[in-house]
């Protein structure tokens, strides 16, 4: 793949990037921007198509600014959206893997050409800051491209295999893995483009055909994300593009009767109904269910504070705590626990927060209202049933007041609390004290979730760590991260327990089996 930038971007590089770096976002915001405000289409059987009526899309940034109308789709588009999928199957299966692995590398080799302008327009519509926007959509075409090269090293997924020894007859023997048919992606608000054109990659590169959608507060992500693959030159009706409320929209694509599979991003309460459903229909159906996590980071009194601190900074307050690896609990050994809590708090006050798509401004707004809510409610929990330490309030001087901007938040309530159980999806930090690291492995396995966790301490207690700890990404003395910073090919992303579904990760080489089933062949001669 020819690479847009002269360097590697990765999540664990992008915290010194070179300056032409941000030359290039410059310029791509100043050609975004008065691009925005157009109205979009759904994109279904290779042709628009358009609802009675739209919706509008306003950056959390400054909710005066319209990014985009989009289509307020309904059954009767998520009908249509999957009947033209059905249709497309048979072809697109048909396809040598050879030429769609073809397709797909050029799908993945457009998002690589637009990475900036793409990376401008998510900015502006999630609140991320530019170098996540950035190491998200590269992210995108690397996960592609690793599902294209994961098909072909594979040779497809066919293997032969022994003949029968059965005298006078020629009984061959062989494998190989198909595709499932019509596969649903529904991807979450705060990474729309990986994590609709990761799935979309391996569904399709499978010979899957594909209806997706996206958040509706990241609907022109998913517009944009549509274009790079439709200008691929994928085949009408191989990806549909709906959009609208998820009670609608997402319902009826999770209960539409053509759908043989389906990958989902978001809450566990949504993706386990998904699951209880796909298993309850005439035949269970594949479910691909990543959903959140409660992310704990440990930190013993043999650990380099400064490094654990710049790690658990990044990962509980990037993206504004939006992220389901983000890391929201700490348990550290009380005799360096002041210390670390000192240190938190300094990085938390220290944090510029603002409008994310210039330089200078590391933290964003929370996505709309409702995130905002719940963070004012998570903080007056956290008043009445434990302490703040840091932040704790609304950012409402000046500009700041025509988005939905917070502080980051740092505290410690009691861990029978909610707020120590429950995932909030806003940057706030709890801090609990512990005697060992057995107690503080126990107590990060207590929680139902097991995406990702972190570690600080000594060389001998490592082991000790990864052997018991239970979640699906582990990171050890990592200052560019705690618990977040994957990438394809180096961190695959998968949680264990209630955090996902299927025990494989996104970006490893056991996810892309994920969409395709086995049919055992013996043909007698």
């Amino acid at each position: 793949m020819t690479r847009a930038t002269p360097f590697r971007l990765t999540y664990s590089t992008m915290f010194d990037p070179p300056a032409a770096m941000h030359e290039r976002f410059d310029a791509a915001l100043a050609r975004v921007r008065p691009a925005l405000g157009q109205h979009h289409p759904m994109f279904v059987d290779g042709r628009p198509r358009f609802a009675a009526t739209a919706f509008e899309v306003r950056s959390p940034i400054d909710t005066g600014l319209l990014v985009g109308r989009f289509q307020t789709g309904g059954a009767a588009d998520v009908e249509a959206a999957g009947a033209a999928a059905r249709r497309a199957v048979p072809a697109w299966a048909r396809t040598p893997w050879p030429e769609r692995v073809a397709l797909l590398r050029r799908a993945a080799t457009l998002i690589e050409e637009r990475v900036y302008e793409i990376s401008a327009a998510v900015s502006i519509e999630i609140g991320k800051n530019r170098m996540e926007s950035l190491g998200e959509v590269q992210e995108t075409a690397d996960l592609v491209a690793w599902y294209c090269d994961r098909m072909q090293e594979s040779d497809g997924f066919r293997r032969e295999l022994p003949n029968d020894p059965l005298a006078g007859f020629t009984s061959r023997n062989r494998t190989l893995l198909r595709p499932h048919g019509v596969w649903a992606v529904i991807a979450p608000f705060n990474f729309p483009f990986a994590l609709a054109g990761g799935p979309i990659g391996a569904a399709l590169v499978a010979g899957n055909t594909v209806v997706f959608k996206v958040a509706s507060d990241t609907s022109l992500s998913g517009w944009l994300l549509l274009e790079a693959f439709r200008d691929a030159g994928l085949p009408a009706g191989v990806l549909n593009f709906v959009t609208g409320p998820g009670s609608a929209v997402g319902d009826a694509l999770a209960g539409h009767a053509d759908v043989a599979g389906a990958t989902f991003t978001g809450s566990h309460e949504v993706g386990m109904g998904i699951l209880r459903r796909f298993a309850q229909g005439r035949w269970p159906r594949p479910c691909i269910a990543e959903m959140g996590g409660k992310n704990a980071a440990i930190v013993t009194r043999h650990a380099d504070l400064e490094r654990a601190a710049a790690g658990i900074a990044r990962s509980a307050f990037g993206l504004q705590g939006q992220k389901c690896s983000a890391c929201s609990r700490v348990l550290v050994e009380r005799p360096v626990a002041q210390a670390l809590r000192e240190r938190l708090v300094a990085a938390a006050n220290a944090i510029s927060v603002g409008d994310p798509t210039e330089r200078d401004h590391w933290m964003g707004p929370v996505i709309n209202r409702s995130a905002r809510d719940r963070y004012l409610r998570c903080v007056a929990r956290l008043r009445d049933a434990g302490r703040v330490d840091a932040g704790g309030r609304v950012l409402d001087d000046g500009a700041l007041a025509r988005g939905w901007f917070v502080a980051p938040t740092i505290g410690s309530a009691p861990r029978d609390d909610a707020l120590w159980r429950d995932e909030h999806f806003v940057p706030l930090l709890l801090l609990s004290e512990v005697d060992s690291l057995d107690e503080a492995i126990a107590e990060a396995n207590r929680s139902d979730y097991g995406l990702t966790a972190g570690f600080y301490g000594a060389g001998d207690e490592i082991d000790v760590f990864l052997e018991r700890i239970e979640a699906g990404v582990t990171y050890v003395n990592r200052p560019q991260g705690a618990t977040t910073g994957a990438w394809p090919g180096y961190q695959p992303f998968g949680g264990w327990k209630a955090s996902g579904s299927t025990g494989k990760a996104i970006g490893s080489f056991w996810y892309l089996p994920l969409y395709l089933r086995e049919q055992s062949q013996t043909i007698v001669d």
